[in-house]
C-alpha cells in the first residue's frame, strides 16, 4: 500500500481510528499555504514525505490540492470558504470520515469578510477543529468560544488563529509552539498559528521551515491525557445555551451581552482614601471661593 511506502504509522493506528478507539502519539501538522502564490500540492506532498504526519490540516487551500491523494495516497477533504478561491483542507494517510462543517460567528460591521467556518475532523474519539479565524481580535475569540462549546470530549483547535496576544478560553489550553509563525509585512513577527486542546497532552511542539508560504507550519505530537482515558464521566456537557467545561458553567449568550454592556457596568474599585478625595477637593474649592469673595468685598470697601 502507498501508506506503507511513505513510512507512516502502520495499520494498527488506522484500525484503531476506524474502530473509534483512542489513537496514541498522533503527529499533527498545520500549515497556512498562502493561496495561489504560496505552497501548492507538490510542496505539501514534499512536507508529507519529510515529516510523515498522521494528520495534516491546511488553510488557504485551493482546488489544486485535490491532486494530493494521487501523489501520496491517503484521505483528503476540502471545505471551500464562501466567496473565496481558498478554504480549509485535511489530509491523512489513514481513512477519515467526511469532516463536519461548523459555521462560525460573523461580524455585523460594514465591509466584513465572508463568513468563516471550521472543519471538524474526527480521529478515533478525538475531535480536531481546523480553523482560519477572523482578524478581529474580539471576533476571533468569540469564534473560539463557539468552537469550544460545539466540541465534545477530547479536542484540539488547530490552525491560523489570526490572534495577537494571549488567549483565554475556558476548558482549552494553549500547547502550540511559542515561536513566531508569520512575518507581517516582512517586519513584525507574529505567532498566528496555534493549537489549543482539551483532554489531550502535547509531548512536542515546534515550528518547521517556512517553505514557499508566508506562514511556517507547526508540528505537534498529541496524546490523550490520562484523565481523558477514563470512561467514567463525560467531560463536556452541552444543553441549551450553556456549556459546562470541567466545573465551570458558562452562559455564552449571557456573557456576550454582559461584554457588550461592559462600559455601562464596569467600575473601578477605589480605596477609602480615594473615595474621600473628591469631598476634600470640594471643601478646598469652596474655601477658595469664600476667601476670594471676602477679598473682593474688602477691596470694594
Amino acid at each position: 500500500m502507498r501508506e506503507r511506502a511513505h513510512g507512516v504509522r502502520g495499520q494498527g493506528t488506522e484500525q484503531r481510528a476506524a474502530e473509534g478507539a483512542a489513537p496514541r502519539g498522533l503527529k499533527v501538522i498545520s500549515w497556512n499555504l498562502l493561496r495561489l502564490i504560496g505552497a501548492g500540492a507538490r510542496d505539501v506532498a514534499l512536507l508529507i514525505e519529510q515529516q510523515r504526519p498522521d494528520l495534516l490540516l491546511m488553510q488557504e487551500a485551493t482546488e489544486d490540492l485535490a491532486s494530493l491523494p494521487a501523489m501520496v495516497g491517503g484521505s483528503f477533504f476540502r471545505e471551500p470558504m464562501h466567496g473565496r478561491i481558498y478554504g480549509l483542507a485535511v489530509w491523512s494517510p489513514h481513512k477519515l470520515a467526511p469532516p463536519r462543517r461548523l459555521a462560525l460567528p460573523v461580524s455585523t460591521m460594514p465591509g466584513h469578510v465572508p463568513p468563516r467556518v471550521a472543519q471538524i475532523v474526527r480521529v478515533g474519539n478525538i475531535s480536531f477543529a481546523n480553523v482560519h479565524l477572523s482578524h478581529g481580535q474580539f471576533l476571533n475569540r468569540w469564534q473560539l468560544l463557539h468552537i469550544a462549546r460545539s466540541l465534545e470530549g477530547p479536542a484540539a483547535v488547530v490552525g491560523d488563529y489570526n490572534a495577537v496576544g494571549p488567549i483565554g478560553v475556558p476548558g482549552l489550553r494553549d500547547v502550540g509552539p511559542r515561536q513566531p509563525t508569520h512575518l507581517a509585512s516582512n517586519i513584525i513577527a507574529l505567532r498566528l498559528d496555534r493549537c489549543m486542546v482539551r483532554g489531550l497532552r502535547c509531548t512536542s511542539a515546534r515550528v518547521l521551515e517556512r517553505g514557499p508560504s508566508d506562514h511556517r507550519p507547526i508540528l505537534l505530537e498529541l496524546d490523550l491525557a490520562l484523565e481523558a482515558r477514563q470512561p467514567s464521566r463525560q467531560r463536556t456537557v452541552r444543553g441549551g445555551n450553556e456549556v459546562r467545561l470541567g466545573g465551570l458553567r458558562l452562559g455564552v449568550e449571557s456573557w456576550l451581552r454582559a461584554v457588550s454592556r461592559s462600559s455601562e457596568r464596569i467600575g473601578v474599585a477605589r480605596s477609602p482614601s480615594e473615595k474621600q478625595a473628591p469631598s476634600r477637593r470640594r471643601r478646598r474649592l469652596a474655601e477658595g471661593r469664600r476667601l476670594a469673595h471676602t477679598e473682593d468685598r474688602s477691596a470694594l470697601q
